[in-house]
């Protein structure tokens, strides 16, 4: 499988541009309503430290590539068109961006913290960024409150027998959002609710089906456009504001990311996605060395352009995925090569979980696994840690 990553937010605040930097894919850009109407995925990258040095071998990934110790894993990137107030009720393209959006697995919400776009993405001074992001939050908490309605009126309109429970009921109304009936039922106790719901209020629907879509529909915001005065302005008081301490931020500027890959492809930067420098390798213009110079003096103040650093905090932060290695135990190659795949699991994987995601028939006849590290057993139950290296012993 591969994980998805959702680009969403308003319209002009830099979703294309964050979209084409990360994949250089050529999707169009412009700062109007509505550049990117259909859903756009692209193949993106996340760094993982290669196992393969560690067992005094070199990799031979089956995709990406691998350098310098680093290996680029792919993961795709889905650029949702941008979404305006009311869209749960059905305004601008409406309820088409939600379901799109249904579709990732963990959420990326750029927002433009220049202040420079009004809520409806048109051009202006001093608009604040926080009713941006306070803005999508309703607007997803709505969609999910709809939805919990639904749920909740089917339970209680259904044959009330000795085996209904309304966390079944929700869980199977709420199903798309990859949620069970373990989960409701924690999250419905966690927020001090009884699970009879004609005790519940409509707050208490609403905090119920906040917390059901922060639970499986994490979000980071990358705060593009930092490269401003007006947008490092606005991080200092955002990112201290304790209203959003639920949330991850990350300083981006999509610009700065897609100027250096662009000026890498042509062979004048030698610049590697992530890295917080670069050398200009080719004789440029006195304009373009001070475009460069201004990207140099961004990237060393920010560690980088955030592009690269929001992709991978999302999956591996927010979402708490973890990148396993299938090895053996003593490195050996075959014809295929040596340590051709890394692949991205679901946090709290165990042995089991990583036979089955190789396939059904491996998983069907495990017998145990080994830490290819220590060379130890481990059992079915064993939770792996990232950048696990795992030799599946199975009869299939």
């Amino acid at each position: 499988m591969s994980y998805k990553i959702g680009l969403v937010g308003k319209p002009s605040v830099g979703k294309s541009s964050f979209f084409n930097a990360a994949t250089m894919n050529d999707v169009p850009e412009g700062a109007y309503p509505f550049t990117t109407i259909d859903p756009s995925v692209g193949e993106a990258y996340v760094r993982v430290d290669c196992a393969a040095p560690e067992f005094d071998q070199s990799c031979t990934p089956n995709v990406g590539v691998c350098e310098d110790g680093t290996r680029f894993v792919p993961t795709k990137l889905v650029d949702v068109a941008g979404l305006i107030p009311g869209a749960h009720e059905g305004n601008g393209l409406g309820n088409q961006f939600l379901t799109d959006l249904n579709e990732a697995d963990v959420l990326i919400h750029i927002v433009d913290f220049s202040g420079k776009t009004d809520i409806e993405g048109e051009t202006t001074e001093g608009h604040d960024p926080r009713d941006d992001i306070d803005f999508l939050e309703n607007e997803l908490d709505m969609w999910y409150l709809g939805i919990l309605e639904s749920g909740i009126e089917k339970h209680e309109t259904k044959y009330q027998g000795a085996e209904a429970k309304i966390e079944v009921d929700l869980a199977e109304q709420m199903s798309a959002f990859k949620t069970n009936k373990d989960e409701i039922k924690q999250i419905i106790l966690s927020l001090g609710l009884g699970l009879d719901t004609e005790t519940w209020d409509a707050d208490d629907r609403e905090a119920l089906a906040r917390e059901i879509r922060k639970r499986t529909k994490p979000m980071l915001i990358a705060a593009n456009k930092m490269d401003t005065p007006e947008a490092q302005a606005n991080w200092e008081e955002i990112t201290n504001d304790p209203d959003y301490d639920h949330l991850t931020f990350v300083p981006t500027s999509a610009h700065a990311e897609k100027a250096l890959k662009t000026a890498a492809e042509g062979g004048v930067v030698d610049y590697t996605a992530g890295e917080d420098g670069f050398e200009i390798v080719e004789e440029v213009s006195a304009d373009q060395e001070a475009g460069l110079e201004q990207i140099r003096e961004f990237v060393a103040e920010f560690g980088g352009t955030g592009v690269q650093e929001a992709i991978e905090t999302a999956l591996f932060d927010v979402l708490g995925s973890i990148a396993v290695f299938p090895g053996s135990a003593n490195g050996s190659a075959d014809e295929k090569g040596v340590f051709r795949d890394c692949f991205i699991l679901p946090e709290e994987s165990t042995t089991s979980d990583f036979a089955y995601f190789l396939h059904s028939d491996i998983g069907d006849g495990l017998l145990h696994g080994i830490d290819c590290r220590s060379n130890r057993q481990i059992g079915a139950d064993h939770e792996l840690d990232h950048r696990d290296v795992v030799e599946i012993i199975s009869t299939n």
